[in-house]
């Protein structure tokens, strides 16, 4: 059987300010195109469908109509959970009757870890549950982490999975050694809301949500499709996609890639204003992206942010590198006192542990010039 494995839609995801919710329709609708194209006997979401528990008007309208295009009008089955950004009890709603249309929708975790059957594959839902759920839950008092949680969940679900079919986990997980991005809510600090891949062995295909790129993680079985945008400069560089898996009778699989194309990509940008300005750069570039800038001019600027959004309408962030190195270096610099060296020898060590700048002849020349009228008028007093 064939199914897409897709998650972290983040519907309603505010970024710098601006909502994302029309760059989401344009990815969704070619999603959808995909699903059309590729007739799958699933489509798999893992989890965070929303950014946050009450999503905004605009953001409900766009689940509403994606979903029903892709589960009643392509006939489609669905099989979602929810992930950590959304309201377990707010997708719960419904859930027993969507079943009649083949959209499975679990919310809210429950104690019955019966599976999912579409064409001999057993999908077992776990939607994300803080620990403390859990050990309720289950009535087990010794589970107080992610990991102890989720082992106690898998074992409920070993006591009835048949080894000898092919079972995939949709789950929305960390798991230890994934890639995380600035977008992504950590579950637990201190590394107490990851969960080690050995816990998803007794599974064909794991198909996870949570972190956002499709790389998180390098495992045979263990997947992340990664979020359908964009969603902080951390992710500028990452490949976003969805999966797609042909599985056999045996439990064994393929992936595929299929890449989701933005109407406006987030990129980095480096370099000095005026180059940034000049036509003959710009012209090559894609001038409407969500920019972040770095720039490399010394001394001061004039109004840099609103001379890059005449050319750059959608800069989201702007900052400079000569700043940010001598930042770095402030953090570490610590004074020290040397009586023997003289006033202009001990102002080009304080500059170059300030500066990255170089501390040149003519700057020497007009700083000794201004030590030399200092220690002339104090002696005058």
């Amino acid at each position: 059987m064939k199914f897409i494995h897709t998650a972290d839609w983040h519907l309603g995801k505010l970024v710098h300010g601006i909502y994302m919710t029309e760059d989401q329709r344009e990815v969704l609708n070619q999603f959808v195109k995909l699903v059309e194209e590729e007739k799958p006997d699933a489509v798999v979401i893992a989890g965070d469908l929303y950014d946050r528990s009450v999503p905004p008007t605009d953001a409900v309208e766009l689940l509403d109509e994606i979903l029903y295009k892709i589960n009643v009008e392509l006939k489609t089955p669905i099989v979602a959970i929810a992930g950590n950004h959304d309201s377990a009890e707010r997708l719960s709603f419904g859930s027993s009757w969507y079943r009649n249309s083949h959209f499975y929708l679990t919310g809210k975790l429950q104690n019955d870890f019966q599976p999912v059957r579409l064409n001999g594959v057993n999908f077992y839902l776990v939607p994300y549950a803080e620990p403390g759920m859990v050990r309720q839950l289950l009535k087990e008092e010794t589970l107080h982490s992610h990991q102890e949680a989720m082992k106690a969940i898998i074992g409920k679900i070993e006591e009835n999975l048949n080894p000898n079919e092919p079972n995939v986990f949709v789950g929305h997980a960390s798991v230890l050694g994934g890639n995380t991005s600035d977008s992504e809510r950590t579950l637990s600090v201190g590394g107490s809301g990851c969960v080690s891949h050995d816990l998803f062995a007794p599974f064909s295909y794991t198909a996870l949500g949570h972190l956002h790129s499709s790389d998180a993680i390098k495992h045979d079985k263990i997947f992340y499709s990664g979020s359908l945008l964009k969603y902080s400069f951390s992710e500028a560089k990452q490949r976003k996609s969805v999966s797609i898996v042909e599985m056999n009778e045996d439990g064994t699989f393929q992936v595929r890639y299929h890449s989701l194309t933005p109407k406006q990509d987030m990129r980095e940008l480096e370099g000095h204003l005026e180059e940034l300005l000049d036509p003959s750069f710009y012209e090559k570039e894609k001038v409407d992206d969500y920019l972040k800038i770095t720039l490399h001019d010394e001394g001061a600027l004039i109004d840099p942010i609103n001379k890059l959004r005449q050319v750059y309408p959608n800069v989201l962030h702007l900052e400079r590198k000569i700043l940010l190195t001598d930042m770095e270096k402030k953090q570490s610099y610590s004074v020290k006192r040397e009586e023997k060296k003289s006033e202009i020898d001990l102002f080009e060590q304080f500059y170059q542990e300030m500066t990255t700048a170089e501390f040149t002849v003519e700057k020497k020349g007009v700083m000794a010039d201004v030590i030399e009228k200092v220690l002339v008028e104090e002696v005058q007093k």
